[in-house]
């Protein structure tokens, strides 16, 4: 499967066997959203359950609570992740405090899917990738896969869990997996073992890590997209670097980070985000906290650039092999 097919399967396994769960957003029903995510479900489970909504992102959100306290389990998009914001106090003042303002009587089981990152030359209103904005608020769980078998298994337990997760798809991976340098598909994920995907019902823990590529010479942390552009730089430059996939920023797999670099003794954080205050700051305080006396080397932080997001320079604005590359070499001889 691609990560839209194994996106859809894992939605359509959710309603299958669960008639509490809902599936809502802006053209997810007749047309199956504009990523095709949600193709053919309408026609499947009807409108009632897979239904069209206004151009409302708050709207869209604050009916998902209600939904949610009332005892169904909705499963929203927000078309691009750009969008998200004026749904920002919905999500944060009323979605993540739920449980903790009503001690428990009521939750948000709500699901929050939206495309984020480069890739489709959609400039600064349709690139964006604002996981460090939602890592930040107490009660929202922020999940980022890498790769289709763990983006159905991550949307099928965030469906599940009875707290709302952020469920941020990299575009740039929707059809399949990439060399690193460009958007074009080099193998199938049919051939690729990270990519095949069972047709039933599986999760895949929401608070626990990957190591994609076992290494000994440094530790990588990463995650969506930059999963594979790190893994392409480790290839190019012959550096044996274990590479973690996060595909959980909150709730965060500490412990498997700890473990990677105590036995490396070197670190790299690598995400497509603009530098200043993202992810990746958290990430290298943590590695700073917990392993400064296993450290032989700086931590490395390669990220977008601290500016609006551009157009027409995208593929530079992206950390590619060469940027990544260059990180690991300095890690690695320091």
């Amino acid at each position: 499967m691609t990560m839209i097919q194994a996106l859809r399967s894992a939605m359509d396994v959710m309603m299958e066997k669960d008639e509490n769960v809902v599936v809502f957003g802006q053209d997810v029903g007749y047309f199956g959203g504009v990523f095709r995510c949600t193709e053919g479900l309408q026609k499947k489970y009807g409108k009632s359950r897979v239904f069209d909504t206004p151009i409302s992102e708050g709207g869209i959100v604050g009916v998902a609570i209600g939904m949610g306290a009332y005892g169904l389990r909705p499963c929203i998009e927000i078309q691009f992740a750009d969008y998200i914001y004026p749904a920002y106090d919905q999500i944060v003042s009323e979605a993540a405090r739920l449980r903790f303002r009503s001690a428990g009587d009521f939750t948000a089981p709500i699901a929050i899917r939206t495309p984020c990152g480069g890739g489709i030359y959609g400039g600064q209103t349709h690139s964006q990738s604002p996981e460090a904005v939602f890592a930040h608020v107490c009660g929202l769980r922020t999940v980022m896969p890498s790769n289709p078998y763990d983006a159905k298994g991550l949307l099928i337990s965030s469906i599940e869990c009875d707290d709302p997760v952020i469920f941020l798809e990299p575009k740039r991976l929707y059809n399949g997996p990439f060399d690193g340098h460009h958007d074009k598909p080099v193998v199938p994920w049919s051939q690729n073992p990270m990519g095949e995907v069972p047709e039933g019902y599986y999760t895949v823990p929401l608070d626990k890590a990957a190591i994609f590529r076992p290494g000994k010479q440094l530790t990588v942390l990463a995650y969506g997209t930059m999963v594979w552009v790190c893994e392409a730089a480790a290839r190019e430059t012959g550096i044996d670097a274990e590479i973690i996939d996060l595909r959980s920023l909150w709730p965060l797999d500490l412990e498997t980070i700890v473990e990677s670099v105590k036995k490396t003794g070197r670190c790299v954080v690598v995400h497509e985000a603009t530098r200043t205050c993202g992810f990746g700051a958290e990430l290298v305080s943590l590695v700073q906290e917990h392993c400064f006396y296993h450290l032989e080397a700086p931590i490395e932080r390669v990220t977008g650039w601290d500016t609006p997001y551009p157009h027409a320079q995208e593929w530079a604005y992206f950390p590619g092999p060469a940027r990544v590359g260059a990180a690991f070499k300095r890690a690695v001889e320091a």
